[in-house]
């Protein structure tokens, strides 16, 4: 029988929407021995992750973990834990995933209303503050940064208005996490998932999920079991907190490489990270405009880690990409659903969010378009 080759991939400079370019560092954790998942040693992985990660999520939240999965399992971990059928639950649609959400949402039975904005634009506080006024909403969910957009989503006052009529509000940070300000206790989230995959410079395969009391609370007075065995979060935080009950095994090497990951933020510190990406964006949106390319968000709700561009009438969407992995080994992102041709995505997120790869992209693109 023919021995099928060793897989060889490309090394690619990763500018996309996602996976961002992994920490050297975190790499070199994954290769460590592979311990039990219920070995003391990794128990200490896991209280350190768990406290780390309410560093990041600026949050004193006793339950604060990742799961195991992408950030999709994230999103629906705190669906299938916080709805019952029948629930009425508003979301905010101005891009791929708050569409995703609210198809998540109606798989687990709720009555789902929308508040929408045009791809590439911000939700307005008015538009919840209409939909509240006319009806009760057990959860309001938003995405912070729409990944398939690049609009940062202001959510202070949103969280504000759902408060005031008693509802949880949700936030999907999973571009946002270590990239922008995420302050999960100053604004008031109630529940909030993110993946290992973007600012956080780590491979995709964990969910990093914070909720306060109050959506803790919700899940234990369920009347129903969760729908989802693997993602019920009755069972998984006890494994996580000191009772230490197995649940499922979990992946020893990804959490390897998540606690170095945060390690590596808190290193650098939130608000450096922050400012990085932000002082990085705005290098970006110099240099591209130097060669007669636009932005395609408004200034103030640009999200730093995910740049749309607008492609230029006459240019080769599918075409300039191709090349760009041919003969510069540089990957971006094309736009989807109504933006499908009209933009480009490029991620500077994490190890990514660098002057140079700056510098390198905006030198192929000088050649391609």
């Amino acid at each position: 029988m023919e021995v099928i080759p060793r897989i060889d991939p490309p090394l690619r400079t990763l500018l996309g929407p996602g996976p961002s370019p992994v920490h050297p560092r975190v790499l070199q954790v994954m290769a460590l021995p592979v311990i039990g998942h219920l070995d003391p040693a990794f128990l200490r992985i896991m209280d350190e992750s768990m406290e780390m990660l309410r560093q990041v999520f600026q949050t004193k939240n006793r339950l604060a973990l990742p799961m195991s999965g992408t950030g999709s399992a994230g999103m629906e971990t705190c669906f299938v834990n916080l709805i019952e059928p029948g629930d009425a639950v508003l979301v905010g649609v101005n891009g791929v995933f708050g569409t995703r959400m609210v198809d998540v949402a109606q798989r687990c039975g709720a009555e789902v209303d929308t508040v929408e904005a045009e791809w590439g634009a911000a939700l307005e506080a008015e538009q919840f503050h209409a939909a509240l006024s006319r009806r009760s909403y057990k959860i309001v969910a938003v995405v912070h940064a729409e990944t398939s957009t690049g609009v940062l989503q202001p959510l202070e006052e949103i969280s504000r208005l759902v408060h005031a009529r008693g509802g949880l509000f949700l936030v999907d940070a999973v571009t946002s996490l270590g990239g922008a300000p995420v302050k999960v206790d100053a604004w008031e989230i109630d529940a909030c998932y993110s993946g290992t995959q973007k600012c956080l410079s780590c491979p995709p395969g964990l969910s990093p999920v914070t909720l306060n009391e109050r959506a803790v609370e919700t899940v234990r007075r369920r009347k129903h079991k969760v729908q989802s065995w693997y993602l019920d979060l009755s069972m998984i935080e006890k494994y996580w907190d000191s009772e230490r009950v197995y649940h499922h095994t979990a992946p020893i090497s990804m959490n390897y490489a998540l606690h170095e990951a945060l390690r590596g933020v808190l290193e650098e510190g939130l608000t450096s990270s922050w400012q990085r990406h932000r002082q990085v964006h705005e290098a970006f949106i110099r240099e591209i405009q130097k060669i007669g390319l636009e932005p395609a968000v408004a200034g103030p709700i640009r999200a730093p880690m995910i740049n749309a561009v607008r492609i230029p009438p006459g240019i080769d969407d599918a075409r300039v990409r191709q090349r760009l992995y041919d003969e510069f080994n540089i990957e971006i992102g094309a736009g989807l659903g109504p933006l499908k041709g009209k933009i480009w995505r490029v991620g500077l997120m994490g190890h990514g969010a660098r002057v140079e790869n700056v510098e390198l992209l905006v030198h192929a693109l000088r050649q391609l378009i």
